[in-house]
C-alpha cells in the first residue's frame, strides 16, 4: 500500500511531528507486522527520527543544523544552498518496523518532517509492506 500526505510548512527550518498521520496509515492498512517506509521527494526538506516530547529538542536540532551550515552567499542563485544541505544531512527517508499493528519506536521518538525551505506544502510519500 502507497499513500501520500501533504504537510503545511509556516517557517523557513522547522520539524513537524508527522507520528499520528502514520499510524493512522499503519492501522488502515491491517498489516500486523511488517515495516513502513517514509520518503520525502524534495531536495530542501527531510525525514528524521527524534524526541517528539520536548519542544526545545526540535529548537536545538534547528539551531545546531544553523550552526552547521549557516544561510551564506552560495554559487546556486536561487539562495538556498543551505537548504539542500541541510536536506542531505537529515535524509530523505525513514524506515520503522510495525509489529502488532503498531510502529515499533522507543518511548519519546517521532518521526518528523524537516522543513529547511518553507514555508511551503510538502508531499510525505509512506509505503507499508507486510502481511
Amino acid at each position: 500500500m502507497i499513500k501520500e500526505i501533504t504537510v503545511k510548512t509556516s517557517k523557513r527550518n522547522e520539524l513537524i511531528d508527522i507520528t499520528n498521520k502514520l499510524e493512522e496509515i499503519v492501522k488502515e492498512s491491517e498489516v500486523k507486522d511488517g515495516i513502513l517506509v517514509v520518503f520525502v521527494p524534495h531536495t530542501t526538506a527531510g525525514i528524521t527520527i527524534n524526541e517528539n516530547s520536548d519542544p526545545d529538542v526540535k529548537d536545538d536540532s534547528l539551531a545546531a543544523l544553523e550552526e552547521i551550515v549557516p544561510k551564506l552567499d552560495f554559487r546556486h542563485n536561487e539562495g538556498n544552498s543551505d537548504s539542500h544541505i541541510k536536506s542531505s544531512m537529515m535524509g530523505h527517508s525513514e524506515t520503522i518496523i510495525i509489529k502488532d499493528s503498531k510502529l515499533l519506536l522507543g518511548t519519546w521518538q517521532g518521526i518528523m518532517l524537516c522543513e529547511f525551505d518553507g514555508p511551503r506544502s510538502r508531499k510525505v510519500i509512506v509505503k507499508v509492506i507486510g502481511d
